[in-house]
């Protein structure tokens, strides 16, 4: 990787009144105008994210929400250089079907940019963006497709930089791991990952447990987890069923086990360890790998702030949620390109041509300052999108998701080296 820059501190946000915000809030069916004005054309962009009920659903709302509370605050300093900021969401449902759709009325209302989204059914949304030439900006990185695609610009290293930074993280203090991941075409990738980093620190590789992603119970994977891993560690990184495999585990964990446990945030984020029981809950001192800085650290400040003053209560916005804080970090991206810009209008190919050829965007320290020239890529066919292969160590203490190291760690090698084919 080449082209890193040193971090620097966040930049003072200016805030509007709560009046003037209540005017830009005011809007229907999906689409948020604000109160810019000027000669400079509007912006359109969208932001897709499930909302969906029921046990084994995947429920991001908070994104699309976060993205309408941005435009509101944008807007009411003018816009983005002069243009007014409009926000379409959708629905994605979490499914192949669903992400289409919202892709195709993306192309059908020529927006700009598809910006800070969420979906695990990349092939579905990535074939008709592409063949409009629209970009996908700052995606969670659900979807493996979004670390492929030549009109992907994601602002973190999606879930293998995650498992790559969790064999880091657990390489100091495990002698022996056992990994529990999905029994999938994802999941085949992850033993790689994780081993590299383990393989560096002169480690034995990982013992492979494979599990159904939506299981009501992991009983028979909780067990061999805490007979292989013998008083070292256990790392699931399960999704949704993250959750259910550590009940099963504490059920299983025999009294004075000294096993630690682990996982990666997308599986466990603060929103879980405070609704099951904090400091009290299953995951108090579970050691957790992260994209960007804790919660609780300043450089939240900003967006914190707007969600205060501009969300109005939406209890789907929680400024925990690594959901909303990629959101948030991706319209800063948006933001930046638009300004570097300066042009009275604003297309989809010129935004483009303005992150192919360079754009800088400094994030105010929640990730390494971001570009996207070929350069900075990481250059290997799985991942050739990514560009911030950083990540951070976090660990649940007293009931908190708290740095366990300061800064970043970089395992930008690890994503080059891993073998994927295992």
């Amino acid at each position: 990787m080449t082209g890193r820059r040193r971090l620097t501190s966040p930049r003072p946000y200016r805030l509007l009144t709560r009046a003037a915000a209540v005017g830009a809030l005011l809007s229907g069916c999906g689409v948020l105008p604000g109160a810019a004005e000027g000669s400079r054309e509007p912006v359109t962009v969208m932001t897709w994210a499930p909302d969906t009920t029921g046990a084994d659903s995947v429920n991001m709302a908070g994104m699309a929400a976060m993205a309408r509370t941005y435009a509101a605050w944008i807007n009411g300093q003018g816009g983005i250089d002069g243009h007014e900021l409009r926000v379409l969401t959708c629905n994605e449902g979490d499914t192949p079907v669903g992400a289409s759709r919202c892709a195709r009325r993306a192309v059908d209302e020529n927006v700009a940019a598809v910006v800070g989204s969420y979906s695990r059914h990349g092939r579905a949304f990535l074939a008709p963006l592409e063949a409009a030439g629209i970009p996908y900006i700052g995606g969670y990185g659900a979807s493996a497709d979004e670390l492929t695609s030549y009109l992907s610009y994601p602002v973190n290293g999606g879930q293998p930089a995650l498992v790559a930074g969790n064999g880091e993280q657990l390489a100091s203090r495990c002698h022996r791991v056992s990994l529990v991941r999905p029994d999938s075409l994802v999941g085949d990738s992850m033993p790689g990952l994780l081993d590299t980093s383990l393989g560096r620190a002169g480690l034995p590789a990982s013992y492979d447990i494979r599990a159904p992603e939506e299981a009501t119970s992991y009983d028979s994977q909780a067990a061999e987890a805490l007979a292989r891993a013998a008083g070292g560690c256990v790392t699931a990184v399960l999704g949704q069923g993250t959750e259910t495999f550590f009940d099963s585990f504490r059920r299983l964990e025999p009294e004075g086990s000294e096993v630690r446990i682990s996982s990666v945030l997308g599986s466990i984020g603060q929103p879980l360890v405070n609704r099951t029981g904090g400091r009290n809950g299953p995951f108090e001192g579970a050691y957790v790998t992260g994209w960007y800085p804790d919660s609780g650290d300043a450089r939240w400040d900003g967006m914190r702030e707007v969600i205060s003053r501009f969300a109005f209560g939406d209890n789907r916005i929680d400024p925990e949620d690594t959901g909303v804080q990629t959101t948030w970090i991706a319209y800063t991206v948006l933001k930046a390109v638009i300004e570097a810009m300066d042009r009275p209008e604003i297309t989809a190919g010129g935004i483009s041509v303005s992150l192919n050829r360079g754009t800088e965007v400094d994030t105010g320290g929640l990730t390494p300052v971001l570009r996207w020239r070929f350069q900075d890529m990481v250059g290997t066919a799985a991942y050739s999108r990514i560009v911030n292969g950083r990540v951070t160590f976090q660990v649940v203490r007293e009931g908190r998701l708290v740095a366990e190291k300061q800064g970043f760690v970089d395992v930008t090698e690890t994503l080059v080296d891993a073998r994927l084919d295992r």
